[in-house]
């Protein structure tokens, strides 16, 4: 048989081999970057879950707590005047018997005692001696007198502040420019 010789050809590289192996190591290091992004992505909606449930909570402890806190406040203000209802009571009790002067004395005492409790509660009258303020006097009426203008001549009714705020303005009458001739 004759001698044939194989032409041999220059062999290419095997790239589809290679590039076939290459791409399903990327897919696979994708796969698992995915893999591992969702595991994180689901670890933090689940954190954020338990710090949406934590607050929450924190929420509803501190209404209880504040709504818990007025109720003392209440109870302790009322605790407070309970001494002052039975000597309006008592007052009452008077009145019915006709002594004038234990009604005038309990009336007395019973007005004392209210004054305390709130004073104890941080109540305090509006001064109204001097000059008109705005800020804590309220002015009914303006009328020409001697005095210097936006001097408080009267009081119609109280003022009070509880701390540094004012509850109700005292009404007062203030001197404006005296009426010329």
């Amino acid at each position: 048989m004759p001698d044939k010789k194989r032409s041999v050809k220059p062999s290419e590289p095997k790239s589809e081999g290679v590039a076939g192996s290459s791409e399903s190591a990327v897919a696979a290091e994708l796969a698992q970057a995915l893999e591992q992004a969702e595991a994180a992505r689901d670890e933090l909606i689940a954190d954020l879950q338990r710090v949406a449930a934590d607050f929450d909570n924190y929420r509803k402890r501190v209404a209880r707590e504040q709504e818990a806190l007025v109720q003392r406040a209440h109870a302790r203000l009322v605790e407070a005047l309970l001494p002052v209802l039975d000597d309006l009571e008592r007052a009452l009790v008077a009145a019915a018997i006709h002594e004038e002067a234990k009604l005038e004395d309990g009336v007395q005492l019973v007005h004392r005692q209210l004054s305390d409790v709130l004073a104890k509660e941080g109540l305090v009258e509006i001064a109204t001696d001097g000059v008109f303020d705005p800020h804590v006097h309220e002015a009914l009426a303006a009328v020409p007198a001697q005095a210097d203008e936006g001097t408080i001549l009267d009081v119609t009714q109280k003022g009070y502040l509880l701390g540094d705020r004012v509850l109700r303005p005292a009404r007062v009458i203030v001197a404006s420019s005296p009426l010329e001739e």
